[in-house]
């Protein structure tokens, strides 16, 4: 009897089985898959507590769903592969392909060793690079001709998700799940394929269908709370769009998917700006050095209750409503004038849902550096927002237990009342009004040609 031809699933930001092309192609091509995760240190290095906890939980679903099959290694990945390649006999290595720096230079790094890879796919409906103006085949610069492009590339539909796996047995030595605890006193979204579908599930019936107005209002569950789940590759966004409708709301949701691909797209044909700036000469602006109030603000204690609700939300779930990442970053980078890079740095250590795309273009975004075209003076009140999407506190009081005691109309300006303080709430770092009027000021010494927009 002939040995079985056997190849190699190599998972990384895809720990599912439904609707995974790359999982279809090493089953068709093989008798037996050998399924790997390799644990990167360079990676478990940059990552906080508390995605290391999501991801170990990730992991532990897709090997439940590979019948407790999965090879969880620890080492160098050429060393790994080619160890699992002599050891099974194994004639291919299967991939989803990589488009963000760290990822496909490894993998160009394992390919140059001689292990090739066969790449079916990728973590996008649309994969970055595939979208060009028509007029001259270059890459879109801004959204919304990007969105309307990307519409009209389309996607395929989802991949069938397969009816058997055959996998080889593994070894004792080759079940290296990592015991990474969730943090005391966080709170973090279940992980795991069947996690996604069910939050999808729930989504759909409860929120999708108003998703245009209720994305916005940070106290109620509004938004679909799968971007942790789209990070890990947990369901596909193909997945996603399969489902959706014309009507206003779910038009709104698919857009939110394309920003994804949007940044991702930028990311892949600007790879410096994952921590450099996009529109170079904001490198030009004058930004202060962090102090005291910098770290006021990674503990949430600014003095502004939208603000600090939003970065205690972050320390304890590892998340952080749309609305208000948008709020806190231009706090800090428009009140308290420092590089937007100080404020990524500290979403990467806590994002559950950390994506090198979407969090150095969503803060570049909002720090004027990127692609928006006329961003900078676009100023975020801290105060205004919070009356506008936690009209009634419910988001500040959830986690600003100082500010419990206040009633709607009290809550966003605290120190205005008598007992705004009793219970101990932080005093204002930076009066808002002034920091705004002196980030417009340091924009004039870069854009001194460009007047000011009036409606700023």
């Amino acid at each position: 009897m002939s040995a079985p031809n056997r190849s190699i699933m190599w998972f990384r930001r895809d720990l599912r089985i439904s609707d995974h092309p790359a999982l279809l192609a090493a089953i068709e091509s093989g008798d037996e898959i050998v399924p790997v995760f390799i644990l990167d240190k360079k990676l478990i290095d940059i990552a906080g507590s508390k995605r290391l906890a999501y991801l170990g939980q990730s992991l532990r679903s897709l090997d439940e769903s590979l019948n407790n099959s999965l090879h969880v290694m620890i080492g160098d990945h050429i060393e790994v592969l080619r160890e699992l390649m002599a050891r099974y006999n194994a004639t291919s290595v299967h991939v989803s392909t990589e488009f963000e720096p760290y990822g496909a230079a490894r993998d160009a790094k394992v390919e140059a060793a001689g292990i090739p890879l066969i790449r079916t796919g990728s973590p996008y409906a649309v994969a970055p690079g595939r979208v060009l103006k028509p007029s001259d085949s270059t890459p879109y610069k801004v959204y919304t001709p990007y969105y309307r492009a990307w519409c009209l590339h389309g996607w395929r539909k989802p991949a069938l998700k397969p009816q058997a796996i055959k996998t080889v047995t593994p070894g004792a030595n080759d079940r290296n799940f990592p015991d990474w605890p969730t943090p005391e006193n966080a709170v973090i979204t279940p992980a795991g394929e069947k996690a996604a579908v069910q939050r999808w599930k729930y989504f759909q019936a409860n929120g999708l269908d108003s998703y245009d107005e209720g994305r916005n209002l940070a106290g109620i569950d509004g938004t679909s709370k799968l971007s942790a789940h789209l990070k890990w590759g947990e369901i596909h966004p193909r997945t996603l769009l399969a489902s959706l409708g014309e009507s206003k709301a779910h038009d709104t949701f698919r857009k939110e998917i394309a920003w994804r691909e949007f940044y991702a797209d930028v990311l892949f044909n600007n790879p410096h700006t994952d921590k450099n700036y996009y529109s170079a000469k904001f490198a030009e602006m004058r930004y202060d050095k962090p102090d005291k109030k910098f770290e006021a603000w990674k503990v949430g204690e600014t003095g502004y209750p939208f603000v600090d609700a939003a970065m205690r939300q972050l320390l304890r779930e590892g998340w952080m409503h749309n609305r208000t990442r948008m709020v806190v970053a231009s706090f800090l980078v428009k009140d308290l004038h420092l590089e937007w890079q100080l404020g990524a740095l500290h979403f990467e250590e806590h994002l559950v849902d950390f994506d090198v795309a979407s969090n150095a273009h969503g803060w570049q975004w909002t720090a004027g550096s990127g692609t928006d075209a006329s961003p900078y003076y676009r100023v975020f009140n801290p105060i205004e927002q919070g009356k506008r999407f936690d009209e009634n506190g419910d988001y500040i009081r959830r986690y600003v237990p100082e500010l419990e005691h206040l009633s709607a109309s009290e809550i966003h300006e605290p120190w205005l009342f008598l007992n705004g303080y009793s219970n101990g709430y932080s005093e204002r770092i930076v009066d808002h009004a002034t920091e705004r009027l002196e980030s417009l000021a340091r924009l004039q010494e870069i854009k001194a040609d460009k007047p000011q927009d009036p409606r700023a």
